[in-house]
């Protein structure tokens, strides 16, 4: 079962968001997510993309969440965590419609994420991005999120970018 916790609304310009844990195979979750893959299809070789690595029994058992993002009942933006580690969480699948970009919307998934990392017990967070995501960079950075070197299947990508940010206390 994945971690569930009820909608969160946030007020974004002009936007009334409303995130919350939802099925990974969802119509609305898999309509997302196609359309994040076929925008990586277009920056990277299929060998260099790993988010269809995801999937929803790793989100099981306490062991990740999958949250989407609402604006008026519209699927806009998608996100997920999956632990690595009992202090370490991954964030995998972000994804913002692009119509709905620099609005906002990445910007409360990602705290709504940290939300439901620090739930979990998670201390830090962990992604990997591409070298030809520069929006991507630029977010995760203004986010907090620093550098490090990559791990398992990222190590060996000439285009993978692995980041990390360490949360603060739980304050929930």
């Amino acid at each position: 079962m994945a971690l569930s916790w009820q909608p969160y609304p946030f007020k974004v310009h002009g936007l009334s968001l409303s995130i919350a844990a939802e099925p990974f195979d969802s119509d609305d979750a898999r309509r997302l997510i196609t359309a994040l893959d076929a925008g990586l299809a277009e920056l990277y070789p299929p060998e260099q993309r790993f988010g269809p690595n995801l999937k929803g029994h790793h989100l099981e058992d306490g062991r990740g969440t999958f949250l989407i993002a609402r604006d008026g009942g519209r699927a806009v933006g998608c996100g997920a965590i999956r632990l690595l580690e009992p202090t370490t969480a991954e964030v995998k699948r972000m994804y913002v419609e692009p119509d709905q970009r620099s609005k906002g919307v990445a910007r409360a998934m990602l705290a709504a994420l940290e939300v439901a990392a620090k739930k979990l017990g998670v201390r830090r967070l962990v992604l990997e991005t591409g070298t030809y995501s520069d929006a991507a960079l630029s977010f995760y950075r203004r986010a907090g999120f620093t550098r490090v070197d990559c791990w398992g299947e990222y190590a060996s990508s000439p285009t993978s970018i692995c980041m990390e940010k360490h949360l603060g206390s739980i304050g929930l």
